[in-house]
This record gives C-alpha cells, sequence and structure tokens, in this order.
C-alpha cells in the first residue's frame, strides 16, 4: 500500500516564491513499511522537501508553488497535504506523521523539563492528562531504551547528552506510533557507537510498528545500512532514485557518481596514510606526560566538594613534527578536553606538556593553534577577512604590517581563496571556504603544532575530501604536526598515522593507524570500529547496546589503579582489561 504520494513538488522563498524556487518537480512514492533516504549535499533542498511533506516549510517563509502529497490515513482515506487546512494540519504532525530534527537542543525547550515536552504529545492527540499523560511519557522514555527513565522526565535537557537528547526527540516522535516517520540527519552530530544504537533503535521500531521512514542524510553508509530506497538531491531536483543496490553498485548520474567518490569509505586500515617515518633522535614537537583534569562536584555554591569529575586522566604521548595523531572516542570521553588542556583553555590538574620551542603556558602560545568544529560559529561575522587573520597577529603581540598583510594573501591562496576574500565578510563564505579560512588564521603564527577539533566533521563529504587534502598538503608544505580530535573512523583512517583511543578520560589503546584499525586489541576499540557505517554493509541489523559508560564522578581524594600495558607490535599497545 502506498503511504505517501509526492508529485512534482515545487517549494519557493521570498516575496515572488516562483522566482526563487528551491525545490524543483520532486516526485517520489512511499509505501508502508519502507525506507527512503534522501541523500545530498547542503542546499540540494532535501530537507526543504521533508519539511513540505507536513507543511512545516510554511513557517520558515516557503511556499508550496505547484504539485501534490497524498497521504493514506489510518481510516483508509487519502489526504493532499498541499490543500489541508492548517487545523487539519495539526492534527496530523505527531499523530500520523513524525518528525525527528537534526539538532535536539534546539529542538527542545530549554526551560521545561524533558517529561513536560513528551506528556505535550499525549495531551494534544491523546486527551491524556496529569498522571495517565506522565505514565505515557515514561513508557516513551523505556522504549527508547533510556535507563532510569521516571528520574530522568524530570530532568532539564542540558542535563542529558547528545545521545539521550536524541533519544527523547525519537520518543516524542514516535509517542502517537505515526505512521510516517521524517528523520532529518538524526546522527550527524553524533558519536559512531551513539549513531548505531540510534539506527538500532530506529529499524526495531519500524520493524515493531510497520511505519514508513525517510531518512534524510548526507552519509552513503549510513544509507545502505538502512534504506531501501535512496534518491539523490541536486540543485533542488531529484537528479536519481531507485532500489539501494542499484544506486549504489551501478549509479547512472555523474552528480550521484560524484558523491559515491568523494564518500570516505571505511576499509579497516587498508586505506592509512604510510607517508611519515620518526627520525632517530628528532624531539617530539609535542610530549604530554601524565595529562590530568579534573573539575570538582558541589551541592550548593559554597559547600565543600563532594567529589570530581575525572574527565582527564593520566594521559600521556608524543606527537612529532610532520605527524597526525588522532584522538578518536565517544562524546564525554575526554578527547576535546584534552586538546583544550594542551592550549591552555581548560586548566589541568597536573601533568607536562612541552614543544620543542618550550613549554606551553597559556592558550596564546603561537606554537599551537585550533581548528574548531563549526566554521561558522568560529569567524566574527561583523569583521572582515583581514581583520580576522589579523586577529593572532595582535594577540601575541604583534602588529599588522605590510608584510603581515602580504602574508595573508600567500595564505589565501594557498588555501584556495581569491585575494579579494580579505575585503569580505564571513556570511559571503560557503562552509567550506569558511573552514579553509579557519585554517589560514591558524597558519598566521607560523605554528609547529595545529589541534583541528571535528574540524571537518560539519562540512558536506565532497567538501571534506578537500579539505582533507588541503591539511595533508599543508602538513608536508610546512612539517606541520596534527593532533587530531574525531569520532568519524573514516575520516581518521585517512589523515591519521597514529591513533589514540579514549575511553572514560584514559587512553585506551594507541599505536600506528594501520596496526590499530586492522587489529584492535581493546573491546571499546573493537566496539567502535564495528559501529562504523560503510557503504559495503548492506540492510546492517544493528544491535542495541545497553552497556553504559562508566561515571567519571569519583570520591574526594580517589585516585585510579595504575594501568598495565601490553604491546601488539612496534607501535602499537593496549591496557590490559579485567
Amino acid at each position: 500500500m502506498t503511504l505517501l504520494s509526492v508529485k512534482d513538488l515545487r517549494v519557493g522563498f521570498g516575496q515572488d516564491p516562483a522566482k526563487n524556487e528551491i525545490v524543483k518537480g520532486v516526485s517520489f512514492d512511499l509505501e508502508a513499511g519502507e525506507t527512503l533516504a534522501i541523500v545530498g549535499e547542503s542546499g540540494s533542498g532535501k530537507s526543504v522537501t521533508a519539511l513540505s511533506i507536513n507543511r512545516l516549510v510554511d513557517f520558515g517563509g516557503g511556499r508550496i508553488i505547484g504539485g501534490s502529497i497524498h497521504l493514506t490515513r489510518a481510516d483508509g482515506s487519502v489526504l493532499d497535504l498541499t490543500q489541508a487546512s492548517e487545523p487539519v494540519l495539526e492534527k496530523i504532525r505527531g499523530a500520523e506523521i513524525g518528525m525527528i530534527f537534526q539538532e535536539p537542543m534546539t529542538s527542545l525547550n530549554p526551560v521545561l523539563s524533558i517529561g513536560t515536552q513528551i506528556e505535550e504529545s499525549f495531551r494534544l492527540h491523546r486527551g491524556l492528562t496529569g498522571r495517565q499523560a506522565t505514565a505515557a511519557a515514561k513508557d516513551a522514555l523505556d522504549r527508547v531504551r533510556i535507563p532510569d527513565a521516571a528520574r530522568r522526565l524530570r530532568y532539564a535537557p542540558n542535563q542529558l547528552s547528545g545521545g539521550m537528547l536524541q533519544r527523547v526527540m525519537i520518543a516524542t516522535a514516535l509517542a502517537c506510533n505515526p505512521r510516517l516517520l521524517i528523520a532529518d540527519e538524526p546522527t550527524t552530530a553524533l558519536d559512531v557507537t551513539v549513531q548505531a544504537q540510534i539506527m538500532a533503535l530506529l529499524a526495531e521500531l519500524k520493524r515493531e510498528t510497520g511505519m514508513g521512514m525517510i531518512f534524510i542524510t548526507h552519509d552513503i553508509g549510513l544509507v545502505a545500512g538502512i534504506a531501501d530506497k535512496v534518491m539523490v538531491m541536486q540543485a533542488g531536483q531529484a537528479v536519481e532514485q531507485g532500489a539501494l543496490d542499484a544506486v549504489l553498485d551501478r549509479p547512472q548520474h555523474s552528480y550521484t557518481k560524484h558523491l559515491l567518490s568523494a564518500v570516505p569509505h571505511f576499509e579497516s586500515g587498508r586505506a592509512a596514510r604510510t607517508d611519515f617515518q620518526r627520525k632517530q633522535g628528532e624531539p617530539a614537537a609535542l610530549s604530554v606526560d601524565g595529562l590530568t583534569v579534573r573539575f570538582k562536584v558541589k551541592n550548593g555554591l559554597f559547600s565543600r566538594a563532594q567529589g570530581a569529575v575525572h574527565a582527564v586522566e593520566n594521559v600521556a604521548f608524543d606527537l612529532m613534527p610532520g605527524e597526525t595523531l588522532a584522538i578518536v572516542g565517544e562524546s564525554g570521553s575526554g578527547k576535546s578536553t584534552t586538546a583544550r588542556a594542551i592550549l591552555g583553555l581548560v586548566k589541568p590538574t597536573r601533568g607536562r606538556f612541552v614543544t620543542h620551542k618550550g613549554s606551553i603556558s597559556d592558550a596564546t602560545d603561537p606554537a599551537t593553534q585550533m581548528v574548531f568544529q563549526n566554521p561558522y560559529a568560529s569567524l566574527n561575522p561583523r569583521l572582515r577577512i583581514d581583520s580576522i587573520l589579523a586577529e593572532p597577529v595582535i594577540a601575541a603581540g604583534g602588529k599588522v604590517t605590510s608584510e603581515t598583510r602580504e602574508k595573508m594573501r600567500a595564505l589565501l591562496q594557498r588555501v584556495g581563496l581569491p585575494e579579494d576574500s580579505l575585503e569580505r565578510y564571513p556570511h559571503q563564505f560557503s562552509g567550506g571556504q569558511r573552514q579553509r579560512l579557519c585554517i589560514a588564521r591558524a597558519l598566521m603564527l607560523n605554528p609547529s603544532i595545529v589541534v583541528l577539533d571535528e574540524a571537518v566533521s560539519a562540512l558536506d563529504v565532497s567538501v571534506q575530501a578537500k579539505v582533507l587534502e588541503l591539511l595533508v598538503d599543508l602538513q608536508k608544505e610546512f612539517g606541520l604536526a596534527y593532533l587530531f580530535v574525531s569520532h568519524d573512523m573514516a575520516v581518521v583512517e585517512r589523515i591519521a598515522h597514529r591513533i589514540a583511543v579514549v575511553y572514560a578520560g584514559e587512553i585506551v589503546e594507541i599505536g600506528e593507524a594501520a596496526s590499530v584499525l586492522a587489529n584492535p586489541q581493546h573491546s571499546y576499540t573493537k566496539r567502535l570500529i564495528s559501529a562504523v557505517p560503510s557503504i559495503d554493509r548492506r540492510n546492517q541489523r544493528f544491535e542495541i547496546d545497553t552497556r553504559q559508560v562508566p561515571s567519571l564522578v569519583r570520591p574526594p581524594g580517589y585516585e585510579p589503579p595504575e594501568a598495565r600495558w601490553r604491546d601488539y607490535g612496534a607501535d602499537h599497545r593496549a591496557r590490559a582489561e579485567a
């Protein structure tokens, strides 16, 4: 039975939508119990297509200017959603069409408890009130495998991790057992292990309820694991669609071929870099020894510490000139805290880190620079690019001279941007171009070490491939040492020479990238690698893992036992497990 039929959908924005068409004649059908994956890069129109189905696009300045969207309702009647009135749509949204948005922190009200927000669906669509609504909300959290659901109903959104918040969003979307679920990039910001859990959850709930699903993503590996059909969008048009195997194995459109070629395929270490060799007696660009970061836990402003969060515990490694060390792990593992402590953005409890130019004392050390995850939030929108590139020079006590401006122009040319970029503002650049600007800014002080904290995770796959290629070229040209923080194992395989796996604040495995990825020894490393989506894993059966990361809160005075290590090669060792 056809659940949803979209014919010649056209959507425009602005005062004259017909002249500003974003979605241009898209058509597709979705059967009950089927999953359609819509893939494409930013600006392709995939999210606007999804928002048009339940007419949420109306609230964002958009308007459907042509086509039809026929939904088969529970009673067997067929409704054209393009002609439905707002009162009718209010009854359909949440009850018959559920939606999971990309960013849970912007989708949930920060001042209302989790329980209050889930109960809203039951009150609106089922008429439940009081204890009945609370009990239904608890059952919804149980359904998405959130432990201790009764207590967490009272939590505010900021008290839950990203993975937990996305589960709350799923619980809310599925509260009334919708017949159609639209998932718009629901796992983009999540680590691979959490991502695998969300995918397992969606697959299980789809099997239980028989709902149809539209899954919007730019991750081809996820598409291979969950989709029945694929639709590829470019510039507002559906350029190719068909069965999963046909599109992935025999793509016909040039853009589909381009997308598939740009995707970094995880190859279990076979694609790891081999272009670096340590030189005998060469000093490390960065040496970290016994780095520990703890945050005190207090019940009140003036109360004594009740314990401490052991965010980073006894981390040690060497990073050589021209080498890339990737730090991988899930959210809360301590990988970003490690990077920030090295830069002086977080005060370490103890430990020592030294560059070949001397000890790092604060965040203005010119030897070490950082490229952050979000290129949109990293650049001051009120400053021109020349002022942005001048910031690190001024912060280091220098002056902007003609030589400085000449260096700006040279760096812009090196990262593939025109010279006239200096007179422009950040909003005049795409996401990939902004990240190139961030890289150029990091190089203004001739650093020997660049810390990249999820520096390509917010970029589309083709843009991501170009930025990774640029990073490799710059490393070879300037002899840069990269500390590359990431949760994307396929990207890590392409750029890292060595890998440090961090779990619960501690390094549990470290060594040559090819060896760690091909022959993981610690159970957590194995779990990370098994969760990596791959284009070769078709209709993957994701398994729900109920294991929880151990609490990092320890009582006052607690010191962890000394780690025992085992060697698995010349440059590969892992912690011995109990």
